[in-house]
C-alpha cells in the first residue's frame, strides 16, 4: 500500500509560494515562508506531520485499548511539532503528544501504560524515532 502527496513551489524562498495536496484529494492547502517560519496564514510541512502523528497515535492507542479489552468511547490527540533554529538552519527538535481518552472500565495506570507503549509503537512514531517525544496521556471521566 502506497500513499502519495504532492507539493509545488514557485519563486524564491522568501517571496515564493506553494501548495500541498494529498493524493486522496481530502486536503489541499497553500504554504509559504511566512506560514512555515513565521505566523502567516496557510499550512506547513510540520503542521501536516503533526496531523499525521496525531491521527496515527489516536488510531494505534484505540487498537491497543481494544486488544486489552477496553473499547474506547474516544481518543483525542494533539501533536505539537517544534521547529527551531539549529545551527545555520532549522530542525524539528521535538514532538509533544497530548492525548485524552474516554475509556469505560479501565484504570488510569493501565491507560497510561498502553499510551506509553503506543508512543513508541505507532507507525508514525517509529518513522520519527530520531526526534525526541513527550507524552501527556490522561484518562477522562465520562466513559
Amino acid at each position: 500500500m502506497d500513499r502519495t502527496a504532492e507539493a509545488r513551489w514557485t519563486g524564491d524562498l522568501k517571496s515564493g509560494k506553494g501548495s500541498i495536496r494529498v493524493g486522496s484529494g481530502a486536503f489541499e492547502g497553500p504554504y509559504s515562508f511566512t506560514s512555515r517560519f513565521e505566523s502567516g496564514s496557510g499550512t506547513n510541512p510540520e503542521e501536516l506531520l503533526g496531523a499525521a502523528h496525531a491521527g496515527c497515535f489516536s488510531m494505534a492507542l484505540s487498537l491497543a485499548l481494544s486488544l486489552a479489552g477496553h473499547t474506547p468511547t474516544s481518543v483525542t490527540t494533539t501533536a505539537t511539532v517544534h521547529l527551531r533554529k539549529v545551527g545555520e538552519g532549522f530542525g524539528i527538535t521535538g514532538i509533544d503528544l497530548v492525548t485524552r481518552g474516554v475509556v469505560p472500565g479501565i484504570a488510569a495506570a493501565e491507560f497510561q501504560r498502553l499510551a506509553e507503549a503506543t508512543k513508541t509503537g505507532c507507525i508514525i512514531s517509529k518513522a520519527l524515532s530520531a526526534v525526541p517525544m513527550t507524552l501527556d496521556a490522561r484518562l477522562l471521566a465520562g466513559g
